[in-house]
């Protein structure tokens, strides 16, 4: 989590530093912004199926720290960017970098969790993968300032990359494993992952316009920039996944998943309706009880259909939709609020988020631990293995 919290505030400072570089440096415009999503989530997609089996042949902490080492160089290299090219080739990069952070990351959470328990532990991981989005925009825009030293923070975000990777260290070597090799040849795709990870992708293309479009939204409207409005949301998804962690396992995932589209759905169309501040800050704490509800439901649902040899390509296979919902959201969407306005963007989202609820609904199917109460039903979960001390 130590480890996921900086390199996380390093992914919200790229976030913001990111589309506002394009616009105004590169003259890149909204479509401009989409590209640059686009290939940091084309990369990810790319490098996603082959990840899980990295990460059980050299294990959690070397994907980590590779991770994170190829994100930091990857975004000092921007802060000498000049071209719009450059940024893209860059991002492709760091999409590379964060996809094996976070999928070793996720993976060993799900090992060192109980079947019955791994939606309750995805959401505390997850306090501080958007703990770190929410705080990064904010330090991102202190370096940049009213002179637009966009170098400085780029820097700034490549010196906390390196800093995640110091932190691997810090993960114990006895519970990081490589799992026995599987009977028969395990898939580089698990079809487990498909339903659930297409309900994922429309609930991050929704997400993606918020956070493309959010901080040169919010000035034409009358704030000084994003940033607050992107801690807002994070508090409220941090706060939820803390206090309602047990709440998928209650639910299941299908009114949990159900809930968070729901309030995606909500929180865009008030931004495309209503531009107004008040409305903005309304939308961006609807946004975060939209996201804390999101993923891990879906992680734990994907997770509990698989062997513990296929969990790290089922997680990878399912985090690919991460970044498939970026590229409609940046792409798609992005060329709606190019041609259209920034607010028809917005709709757009919102009606992603209403396919991910008729997905759900038709196609994802259910597993025994979904609406099972934790602390009440501890003799459905199979125990672990030991970690492998080797």
């Amino acid at each position: 989590m130590a480890t996921a919290l900086v390199f996380f505030v390093y992914i919200g400072m790229v976030v913001v530093t990111v589309p506002s570089f394009v616009e105004r440096e590169l003259d890149g415009g909204e479509f401009g912004v989409g590209l640059t999503m686009a290939s940091f989530a084309v990369a990810a997609i790319v490098a996603r199926p082959f990840l899980g089996r990295l990460t059980e042949r050299f294990g959690r902490r070397a994907l980590m720290m590779a991770g994170a080492l190829l994100a930091s160089v990857a975004t000092f290299s921007m802060a000498f960017s000049t071209e719009l090219w450059h940024v893209m080739v860059l991002r492709g990069f760091t999409g590379l970098g964060e996809a094996a952070l976070f999928v070793a990351a996720a993976t060993l959470v799900a090992d060192l969790s109980p079947a019955n328990r791994r939606a309750a532990a995805a959401s505390y991981f997850s306090v501080a993968v958007f703990g770190g989005i929410g705080v990064g925009p904010l330090i991102a825009e202190a370096f940049i300032g009213s002179n637009d030293d966009y170098s400085a923070a780029f820097l700034a975000a490549g010196v906390l990359a390196a800093l995640a990777a110091v932190t691997v260290l810090g993960v114990p070597r006895r519970v990081d494993r490589t799992a026995k090799p599987a009977e028969g040849r395990v898939p580089l795709f698990q079809r487990a992952a498909l339903a659930p990870g297409l309900v994922l992708a429309c609930g991050m293309a929704a997400f993606s316009v918020f956070m493309a479009f959010a901080p040169e939204y919010s000035k034409s409207v009358g704030l000084p920039g994003a940033g607050g409005l992107l801690l807002v949301y994070s508090l409220v998804s941090v706060s939820l996944r803390v206090v309602a962690a047990k709440l998928p396992e209650r639910l299941g995932a299908h009114r949990t998943v159900t809930i968070a589209l729901t309030f995606l759905t909500a929180g865009l169309s008030l931004i495309a309706l209503v531009p107004e501040p008040w409305a903005l800050w309304a939308a961006a704490a609807t946004i975060g009880v939209g996201m804390a509800f999101l993923y891990p439901s879906l992680m734990a649902n994907v997770v509990n259909r698989v062997s513990e040899q296929e969990r790290s390509t089922a997680l990878s296979s399912l985090t690919m939709f991460f970044e498939v919902g970026t590229i409609v959201g940046g792409v798609a969407l992005g060329a709606i609020g190019e041609i259209a306005s920034k607010q028809a963007g917005f709709l757009g989202g919102a009606l992603m988020a209403l396919v991910g609820v008729a997905v759900l609904w038709q196609f994802v199917v259910e597993t025994p631990f979904d609406g099972a109460d934790g602390a009440e039903s501890t003799e459905l979960a199979a125990p672990l293995p030991a970690c492998d001390p080797a």
